[in-house]
């Protein structure tokens, strides 16, 4: 995955073409590699076919909304993600900064600052990809693949599991919360639910 300026992939989901086009152009300008979608459901298939390095996301989009949209990519995915959108309201960027979004961005913007916000959501998650491979003694985490192995075997495990012992192992020596935990696991809407562990 591409996590420097040269050929990073950014999933643009905006409705306005305009908006889409200012940042095609931009975005290739700079060596980006800049792939548009104009719906919500759009977008989610792009991110899933296309695993982008960052994701520019518009909250107000024809079908889903984009808190919805966001929702569902935190749910298999933590690729960066920066809200681009007209909605300046506090209440929006506080929910959608708590829903797991990295920045958030209001309409109109200054391209100098979006593109710097940009590369330093990029910078962000190279750093914690530095070291793809956790190992604990006998367990080994691969974060790329998804995989687990436990002296040499490798282990299956559900997705909920998957990202207990992720999360679990990225804080290893630390201790965590039960609040910490089902928002990192479940997503931050996990304290007003029931969850089934």
């Amino acid at each position: 995955m591409a996590m420097t300026a040269s050929g990073a992939k950014i999933l643009i989901i905006d409705d306005e073409p305009q908006i889409r086009k200012l940042l095609r152009v931009t975005l290739n300008a700079h060596g980006f590699e800049a792939i548009e979608a104009s719906t919500g459901q759009d977008g989610l298939l792009q991110a899933a076919m296309i695993r982008p390095d960052l994701v520019v996301l518009d909250l107000g989009l024809p079908d889903l909304t984009g808190m919805e949209v966001l929702q569902k990519l935190r749910e298999w995915s933590q690729v960066p993600i920066i809200i681009l959108t007209a909605q300046d309201q506090e209440k929006d960027k506080v929910a959608a900064l708590d829903q797991g979004a990295d920045d958030y961005v209001t309409k109109p913007f200054g391209m100098g600052e979006f593109m710097a916000r940009m590369r330093v959501a990029l910078r962000h998650v190279a750093k914690t990809q530095d070291e793809p491979v956790l190992k604990l003694g006998d367990l080994v985490i691969d974060l790329a693949g998804r995989q687990v192995e436990l002296q040499g075997e490798k282990l299956k495990l559900t997705p909920t599991e998957y990202e207990l012992l992720k999360v679990l192992a990225l804080n290893a020596g630390r201790v965590m919360t039960h609040r910490q935990l089902l928002k990192q696991v479940w997503g931050a809407n996990s304290m007003n639910q029931i969850v089934n562990i």
